[in-house]
């Protein structure tokens, strides 16, 4: 008689890998950057919650994950990240993809499921990277899956990252910084009108822009224009 052996899925090793990035990261940063981490006692400790973040460096996912650190978290990440080799990487970690830009009915129907099921959820509402520093307007579909799902949004500010683009800078050991806000509770809409996205998307864009030191807020309008923090030139940074 033939034994079945269970096939083994992604999933299996996602926990495991997930958490032994994130300590070997926190521990990373600790030796070789001045890492501050504010607000963690702001995270619920369960249900289903969308963190969320302004968006410097495609260091921000793990860097901002290991600064909430009690929760973890399933990032919603560009298609163009999972192809392989390297693909690999976010798979492991547990991230799942999403056409940017696009009504993606797949990934948006996930990020419900893994929600609805309690799990935490990561976005980046402006959508990419912002390539002067500041902080870019958001999409609405942060917005719409929170109302769907009447999931908490938790806001979250990390600064200093933009400094990665020259990864020289480690070695005067820069400053980096996560702090996260208090939840913004949401009530549940099966069907979300578009006066009530835009009014939670707004709720958004200003909640990470409290946190967020003022020099990197755009003046006058607060849209991803103009110059940076820390000197940055406006031009795309490495791998954008």
């Amino acid at each position: 008689m033939r034994v079945k052996v269970p096939r083994l899925r992604w999933e299996t090793f996602v926990p495991p890998f997930y958490w032994g990035c994130t300590y070997v990261l926190r521990g990373a940063l600790w030796l070789v950057t001045r890492w501050e981490v504010r607000g963690r006692e702001h995270v619920p400790l369960e249900g289903g919650l969308i963190v969320v973040s302004n968006h410097l460096n495609n260091a921000d996912p793990p860097i901002v994950g290991a600064g909430v650190a009690r929760r973890r978290i399933r990032w919603m990440a560009k298609v163009e990240l999972f192809r392989y080799p390297f693909g690999v990487i976010p798979r492991l970690w547990g991230a799942f993809p999403v056409r940017r830009f696009e009504a993606d009915l797949g990934a948006m129907l996930n990020a419900e499921r893994i929600l609805r099921q309690g799990g935490v959820l990561g976005m980046f509402p402006e959508g990419t990277r912002s390539r002067t520093g500041y902080l870019g307007r958001p999409h609405p579909g942060t917005a719409l899956i929170a109302l769907r799902t009447g999931a908490p949004v938790l806001p979250c500010a990390v600064t200093g990252t933009e400094r990665l683009r020259n990864p020289l800078v480690l070695l005067r050991r820069p400053r980096f910084s996560v702090t996260i806000g208090e939840p913004i509770r949401v009530a549940a809409v099966r069907r979300p009108s578009e006066e009530q996205v835009s009014a939670l998307t707004e709720r958004i864009f200003e909640a990470i822009r409290a946190l967020l030191p003022p020099e990197y807020v755009a003046p006058y309008t607060g849209s991803d224009s103009g110059g940076s923090p820390g000197g940055h030139d406006g031009r795309d940074y490495p791998g954008e």
